[in-house]
């Protein structure tokens, strides 16, 4: 019998969740600009006794593995790996971005992530629903949003923008892509634990000595272009 514990702290939204057999036992999810660090293990042992599940009766643990905040995805990450490591438990990561992308199900055409990267800049990957699973279609970018949506304004296909960054970038998006642009509602811009736990099952067990977040960092060259600008 599987029991899963998800953890995601990589954005503002700390999110945990226990799933057992593909049933939905808690789930804890806030969008407080506090910090992950204090809340976070506080939350995982309440839901844990709100539950009554102890820790050994965990079958495997899933981390939301970034991009995202720099410091929250490094929480999250280092959590996991220690409660996997202390419990012996598989560790799979799953993509911040595919998370946002799994509210999308509905949609009939691509899914796209918008985690706000500031100067112009978002972590954004390009999704799409197929046999009940998250597909990914481009991977995972740091990249220009101008030169994002000129991509995928050359696709000419919809596209859903998913993500509590969003509303930042939604005049430049509708600018570039018109009437292929359309917009997640505000109950779906938020990453759901429970459905991080149900896409890990899926994932293969990391390394717990290898497992690094993934930050999705600019290419050198870009970053000191950049740099270059604000000087």
């Amino acid at each position: 019998m599987t029991k899963v514990l998800a953890i995601d702290t990589s954005t503002y939204v700390l999110g945990v969740a226990i799933v057992e057999e593909g049933k939905v036992i808690g789930e804890l999810v806030t969008n407080l600009q506090k910090n992950h660090s204090v809340r976070a293990m506080p939350a995982i042992e309440q839901l844990l006794r709100d539950c009554e599940v102890q820790p050994n009766e965990l079958t495997h643990i899933v981390v939301g593995k970034g991009p995202g905040s720099y410091t929250g995805v490094r929480i999250g990450v280092t959590l996991a790996k220690t409660l996997a490591w202390a419990l012996n438990l598989p560790l799979a990561g799953v993509s911040s971005l595919e998370l946002l992308a799994a509210n999308g199900r509905y949609f009939p055409g691509s899914v796209c992530s918008i985690v706000d990267a500031r100067r112009g800049q978002v972590y954004t990957g390009l999704y799409k629903w197929e046999n009940q699973r998250v597909v990914t279609e481009i991977e995972d970018i740091n990249i220009l949003l101008t030169d994002w949506l000129t991509m995928l304004k050359e696709k000419g296909k919809d596209v859903l923008f998913i993500g509590n960054d969003v509303h930042i970038h939604k005049d430049t998006i509708i600018e570039y892509l018109g009437e292929l642009a359309h917009f997640a509602q505000n109950s779906e811009n938020n990453p759901r634990p429970s459905e991080l736990a149900l896409i890990g099952l899926h994932k293969d067990a990391e390394d717990l000595h290898a497992f690094v977040p993934n930050y999705t960092r600019l290419a050198e060259a870009e970053t000191k272009w950049l740099e270059s600008k604000d000087k």
